[in-house]
């Protein structure tokens, strides 16, 4: 293999995985919210980039095809996450109606360590879509580029650490916007929408 062989091999693996994560999702909602409120970023952006890589290193020894061979596993992450999705917009919901803003009164409703750990991780690893998205198709594209399979991961993995470090961190820029209530009120409104729609989704295996 030659430099140029690893170094295009990387940027398709780089451009594939961003691909896959930058979309309107639970996930990405989740870490926006979080790193406008500037709680727990590192954590839940460290979660997030460590669970991609994990997954696509499973997509990549080939762990994609259990899970196309054992569908019911599938099913079951899809009811639970598709539970939980909607368990999440019921509470974006009711903070849709009681906004707060970003100041010391508005801290009252900030969430614990263990709590955005245990609702990252949910929203991560309950999530079928991961499993399809890049713990098969990740590792399948990888898998077609041979001895560079690992170079694809790698720029694949690049993206994830790029994404959410973005979002996460980046997200504080926007704190302006939102130091006014009505701005969180569409927030965790479009957030209950799309937790809504998501899980709906996911529930039906749409």
């Amino acid at each position: 293999m030659t430099p140029l062989e690893i170094l295009s091999t990387t940027a398709t693996g780089l451009g594939a995985g961003l691909a896959l994560i930058i979309a309107i999702g639970a996930q990405n909602a989740f870490v926006l919210r979080q790193g406008l409120r500037g709680e727990h970023v590192g954590l839940v952006v460290l979660v997030c980039m460590l669970s991609d890589i994990v997954l696509i290193a499973a997509g990549i020894f080939g762990i994609g095809e259990v899970v196309q061979a054992v569908p019911a596993v599938v099913v079951v992450i899809r009811l639970a996450g598709a539970a939980f999705l909607l368990s999440y917009a019921a509470l974006a919901t009711k903070r849709a109606f009681r906004p707060g803003a970003l100041n010391a009164s508005a801290q009252q409703g900030s969430l614990n360590r263990k709590v955005v750990l245990a609702t990252v991780l949910t929203l991560t690893w309950l999530n079928p879509h991961v499993y399809l998205d890049t713990v098969l198709l990740l590792g399948s594209l990888a898998n077609q580029h041979g001895d560079l399979r690992w170079w694809f991961g790698a720029g694949a993995a690049m993206g994830s650490v790029i994404w959410f470090s973005a979002l996460g961190f980046g997200a504080k820029l926007l704190r302006p916007v939102f130091a006014k209530p009505g701005a969180w009120r569409v927030l965790d409104g479009l957030i209950a929408v799309v937790m809504v729609v998501l899980g709906v989704k996911m529930a039906l295996g749409i």
